[in-house]
């Protein structure tokens, strides 16, 4: 069996505790946007940089398809990853 904190479950420990802490992080910042007053506090959690990757649309005349990924990344994500990263690191 393989030490604790071994290498070989690194990488899909991280890409799980990325996926969590941006579901949370993505949770946070929805209900910031719903439930704090407009203002300074709010913009500044709650306003994202919205990357993306994929492919230009595709017209078919009746259909039109566009093929991305993009990503809302706000401070609150940020924070989502940090507090998933802070207990999964706790419990293993």
């Amino acid at each position: 069996m393989a030490p604790r904190g071994s290498s070989r479950h690194r990488p899909v420990f991280h890409a799980v505790t990325l996926a969590i802490g941006f579901v949370i992080g993505g949770a946070l910042t929805q209900v910031a946007r719903m439930f704090l007053p407009a203002g300074a506090v709010k913009e500044f959690f709650t306003t994202g940089v919205q990357p993306s990757v994929g492919f230009g649309p595709i017209d078919l005349i009746i259909l039109k398809f566009t093929f991305a990924i993009a990503l809302d990344v706000s401070l609150l994500s940020l924070l989502g990853v940090l507090i998933a990263y802070l207990i999964a690191r706790s419990l293993f």
